[in-house]
């Protein structure tokens, strides 16, 4: 039976930019090796598979997978995914749609322009802080000088569903020159939750935004991810708890996939009050593509 799929890029201003996702209308026949082997077909960051075409406890039975792995939550694609599901199978202006992932039900907020789809914001899980790391040990691991981490924040691993390694850099040229040792970072995160890496800069390429990141996640099998929802969910929760602005509130753009050619834009907005986080992730999603597996 031909398997129905989209093709959206995901926190992106117009086509061809932003992270690729591809969202399939699968059903519950379809096994976890199949769903496997489609998502390492398709190479990109994430794949998804929407299992159930009517609400299921108010939400969508949706799962997420890299080329190598099923992940229990990721931001890109459950925007993504929200998308086509209000656009194909909805049909209707709904101004929330769930999805059931494995980390729990997750709201996606839909806004509208002249009756299209303008914004879509998802709302996070509550953070975890974990553990820190050595400046000395994440220079060396990224390839680095010890005075381009900036040394006034920490470097923690931070989960909003996925853990993230959150490393604060001083300059878009450290930015820019930051690579990963690959054999000292494998050895690292043996015993690490987290399993990629966010670095990020106060020194924009574009002026509009206030902050440029990039995300490394060879350890779920994505060298250099363009857009990363979940990654810039765990950045809110960091700004806030460490008052990166002064603050404990935040509403701002966020940069990514400059490097790798695929310029991306993340609006974070995230609130912190007696230890209780608002986090919300948020971006353009535009329809690309749309086919059958046969």
């Amino acid at each position: 039976m031909p398997l129905p799929f989209y093709i959206v890029d995901v926190f992106a201003e117009h086509k061809f930019a932003g992270n690729q996702l591809a969202v399939f209308r699968a059903s519950t026949q379809l096994t976890t090796e199949e769903m496997q082997a489609i998502a390492k077909e398709m190479n990109y960051s994430e794949t998804t598979f929407i299992l159930s075409e009517s609400p299921q406890s108010e939400g969508y039975n949706v799962r997420i997978f890299t080329p190598e792995q099923e992940l229990p939550f990721a931001g890109h694609p459950t925007l993504g995914t929200a998308f086509v599901l209000q656009q194909m199978i909805i049909q209707d202006s709904v101004s929330i749609v769930r999805l059931n992932l494995q980390v729990g039900q997750i709201p996606v907020t839909i806004e509208y322009a002249d009756q299209s789809i303008d914004m879509l914001w998802m709302q996070q899980n509550q953070p975890t802080f974990g553990m820190g790391l050595d400046r000395a040990e994440v220079a060396s691991i990224l390839g680095l000088s010890l005075d381009q981490i900036d040394d006034r924040f920490a470097i923690e691993t931070v989960s909003t569903g996925v853990p993230f390694l959150i490393v604060p850099l001083k300059t878009q040229d450290a930015l820019q020159q930051a690579k990963v040792n690959k054999d000292l970072f494998f050895q690292r995160i043996k015993t690490m939750d987290a399993k990629a890496i966010l670095v990020f800069c106060p020194e924009p390429l574009n002026a509009a935004n206030q902050l440029s990141v990039r995300v490394f996640a060879d350890g779920l099998g994505i060298p250099e991810d363009p857009a990363t929802g979940s990654a810039n969910g765990c950045l809110a929760a960091y700004l806030v708890q460490h008052a990166y602005f002064g603050q404990t509130e935040i509403d701002i753009r966020v940069e990514q996939g400059y490097m790798i050619g695929r310029p991306s834009v993340l609006f974070l907005r995230a609130s912190q009050e007696n230890q209780t986080f608002d986090i919300s992730v948020g971006g353009k999603t535009i329809l690309v593509a749309k086919g059958e597996f046969v």
